[in-house]
């Protein structure tokens, strides 16, 4: 077991708890299956902003004849749409591993632990006798998801998209090595709670 997880789930147990289980999300730049429509419209919708915004500084203007000058309004209109555009290209990307850096996973006799955030500390627990739903998704390496409770059919779009502020997802076990293997451990624990 990883000593940094470890350390980091130990210090939100109670004095009964049997540590079962702890892990993180797999790390780095991550690819997911929605990356699929995402990276062809971050590319378009950030290349027309840049388009627009080097056309817009370098065609001459009229001057100072017009109230506000155009020459000003329009690269400052395009500048948040450029910044949008490259946050989509590349920096979601940094935003979602920055994330996953950030995030332990823990599973003991009595509760999901998850520990998470960028700036500042947030501990999801979640007893085992009272969850509902459990589901797994499983890819052919081992590495997977497991989620606790009932999940939106649009999640997928979301998860890995880390805009700031966002509202959290269903809460999971994301991308994590030998999820089937982690999975059999919360439903035994599940069945002893």
């Amino acid at each position: 077991m990883l000593e940094i997880p470890d350390s980091q789930i130990r210090s939100e147990l109670s004095k009964d708890e049997t540590l079962i289980w702890v892990g993180q999300p797999k790390q780095g730049i991550l690819f997911r299956s929605s990356d699929v429509f995402l990276i062809p419209f971050s590319l378009f919708w950030g290349g027309f902003a840049i388009f627009w915004e080097v056309g817009v500084i370098s065609i001459p203007h009229a001057g100072n004849k017009a109230p506000i000058p155009v020459g000003i309004i329009f690269p400052l209109f395009g500048i948040p749409f450029v910044i949008i555009g490259l946050y989509l290209i590349f920096g979601r990307f940094i935003a979602d591993a920055k994330r996953r850096t950030g995030t332990y996973y823990g599973l003991t006799d009595q509760r999901i632990i998850i520990v998470s955030g960028i700036f500042s500390r947030k501990v999801k627990s979640m007893n085992l006798r009272t969850l509902t739903d459990i589901s797994l998704d499983e890819k052919t390496n081992g590495t997977g998801t497991i989620t606790f409770g009932p999940t939106n059919p649009m999640a997928q779009w979301n998860r890995g998209f880390a805009w700031p502020g966002m509202t959290e997802m269903t809460p999971s076990f994301e991308v994590i090595q030998n999820a089937k293997e982690v999975y059999e451990k919360i439903r035994n624990a599940r069945s002893e709670a």
